[in-house]
């Protein structure tokens, strides 16, 4: 599966040498010297579905299977999610059809709507009821959801404090069993074009997101990208930093709705105003600046309202949310059968929608009929991503893939070692940890590890089929726009390029978040401190930089999405800011036009 047209994310890495100075933590907004710009997207509108590697297989009908009816009935709920195409084809619609991939492997599964995360959790809390009453196939509730992957430590976490503290500590148990798609762009923060234009802009901007999930973490790591505060209390306002609004009922749809209200109606919110950590004694009345949804929110939004448009999303940070199914360990360990043969029919399904438009135009059905929402050609085209423009200013809408196998092994890292989720759920267990929204690490005991979390036995466990051809992001390509420039500080010995051991902790976190921007190229350009003679200096920032590649590379990063530059001496003694000069061409694309020079005193 080829892609064209990528946008690029080029992010600058300004390696500091000097010694003495502790190193920033690479957190977002968590310390002020952290500058990073990132700035316009383009998104294509290319079939990335395009590679043929089997014959075409029937399509699945509409009638109800009578195959599996005798079959114990597997219950999953899911967000309305475009994402989910594989499986709900794969299933033929909400029941099991006749003919569906789903039928051939023999599982009776129900798939069931449901926006509120909360809900979702009662769902499967309820199945796990019945499943301890000794119902070895509960008829409520459901055995698994279908969230965001990056949404997972806040899911998992939560939820299974609330199994511990109802039926003692680790009797039941919460695990990600398999991944079936991606949110390619389908995500996204939005808001007004100058947040593209300027990111600082978003300074004191109020965001309603599900706080926790997988759009608040697309809205996170975009500030954490440009240098910007993050507050984590809802109850607060932090006039130099990114504030959130917890949506109710934790529903994507109630995010898109608070803005619109906001802004059409002047809603506002009363909130404590904080500068510096300290609380000022002033209410702020504030109104929603922007939210974090997906389709059919952004669709609501920009139907709703003018000035408004999709500042990131999913397509630069594409390996973040994959449709992450989660379910309870202690039933699927009993039934390992039925949770593989789930994943194998929605790797087949999913394989032939990659390959052949009549399967996308059969899923966009199903998907219309699971939902109860919208026609079949809005889900198809959302599916591929629409571009639109309202008012001279143009946005764009949906966009997602479905995994087959080969996908799905290859994110977990099973065919070439990079296990992108890892560096996902990682990435994503710090933000919980160190912004703590709302209070979550009050009431949680712990984030739950991603090796407690994550059960690969289910996807290794699927055989026998067609495999696909998997996504590989294509380096060669020039890179058009830039997407981002940072800068971190980076601890070396005194006069050399080895790397401390306390930098490695931020180079790490580094990886993690270029891992989830995969389709992306990287540029790293060393500096030292300006003692001594400049032209050792600038054959140490040299070596400095490829000591950065090399670390980067040991930790599977892809060698052609990288390279690596040196600049010597660059660090005057004191603080300033360069002035934003215009984006120029070199060869490796677009580079960095704003730097944020720290004082070394």
């Amino acid at each position: 599966m080829k892609l064209t047209g990528l946008s690029k994310l080029l992010l600058i890495l300004l390696i500091v040498g000097a010694v003495g100075f502790l190193i920033l933590k690479f957190a977002p907004g968590l310390k002020p010297g952290e500058s990073k710009q990132l700035e316009s997207i383009e998104l294509s509108e290319d079939d990335v579905n395009n590679v043929t590697t089997s014959a075409e297989m029937a399509l699945p009908s509409t009638s109800a299977s009578s195959k599996v009816a005798s079959k114990p009935l597997t219950r999953i709920g899911g967000y309305a999610w475009n994402a989910q195409s594989g499986i709900i084809v794969a299933n033929g619609g909400p029941k099991t059809t006749e003919g569906s991939t789903m039928e051939q492997n023999g599982v009776n599964l129900e798939i069931v709507r449901q926006d509120w995360l909360t809900e979702l959790r009662n769902l499967q809390m309820k199945f796990v009821e019945q499943f301890d009453g000794s119902a070895a196939h509960p008829k409520e509730g459901v055995f698994a959801v279908m969230i965001m992957g990056d949404g997972a430590p806040f899911y998992i976490s939560s939820t299974q404090q609330a199994l511990n503290d109802k039926y003692g500590e680790g009797k039941y148990n919460l695990q990600v069993m398999g991944c079936l798609g991606l949110s390619y762009g389908e995500d996204k923060l939005i808001g007004p074009p100058k947040w593209k234009m300027d990111p600082q802009t978003m300074r004191g901007s109020l965001i309603s997101a599900v706080m926790g999930d997988g759009d608040w973490v697309t809205a996170v790591n975009y500030a954490f990208a440009n240098g910007i505060k993050v507050n984590p209390d809802p109850s607060t306002y932090d006039p130099d930093a990114v504030n959130f609004y917890p949506s109710a009922n934790d529903d994507y749809i109630e995010s898109a709705k608070e803005l619109i209200k906001s802004q059409k109606e002047g809603w506002t919110i009363p909130l404590k105003e904080i500068k510096n950590g300290k609380l000022t004694g002033k209410t702020i009345d504030k109104k929603m600046d922007g939210c974090a949804t997906w389709t059919p929110g952004d669709k609501m939004v920009f139907d709703a309202l003018d000035g408004f448009t999709d500042i990131v999303s999913t397509k630069e940070f594409n390996n973040q949310m994959a449709v992450t199914l989660i379910g309870v360990k202690e039933w699927a360990a009993k039934n390992p059968d039925i949770v593989t043969n789930i994943l194998k029919a929605s790797y087949t399904a999913s394989n032939q929608m990659k390959q052949y438009d009549t399967w996308r135009r059969r899923a966009a059905e199903a998907v219309a009929a699971t939902y109860e929402m919208e026609d079949a050609d809005y889900w198809y085209n959302m599916f591929k991503g629409q571009k639109g423009e309202k008012g001279g200013i143009s946005y764009n809408m949906g966009g997602s893939r479905v995994f087959n196998l080969s996908d799905a092994q290859q994110y977990y890292g099973l065919s070439d070692n990079i296990n992108r989720y890892k560096a996902v759920y990682d990435q994503v267990s710090r933000y919980l940890t160190e912004l703590n929204p709302a209070g979550f690490m009050q009431n949680v005991k712990r984030v739950i590890p991603f090796e407690e979390a994550v059960n690969l036995s289910y996807v290794k466990g699927v055989k026998g089929i067609d495999e696909g051809a998997a996504y590989t992001p294509d380096y060669t390509e020039k890179a058009k726009t830039l997407l981002a420039s940072g800068e971190w500080q980076i601890n070396f010995n005194t006069g050399r390029a080895t790397i401390r051991p306390e930098a490695e902790d931020v180079l790490t976190q580094i990886y993690n978040l270029l891992v989830q921007a995969e389709d992306s190229k990287l540029e790293i350009v060393g500096y030292t401190d300006n003692v001594g003679n400049p032209n050792d200096n600038i054959s140490l920032s040299r070596a400095r930089a490829e000591a950065v590649k090399t670390f980067l590379m040991q930790k599977a990063y892809p060698a052609p999405a990288s390279k690596s530059g040196w600049q010597g001496p660059g660090r005057p003694r004191r603080r300033q800011q360069d002035r934003v000069r215009p984006c120029q061409e070199q060869a490796g694309g677009c580079v960095a036009s704003k730097i944020t020079v720290d004082d070394r005193r």
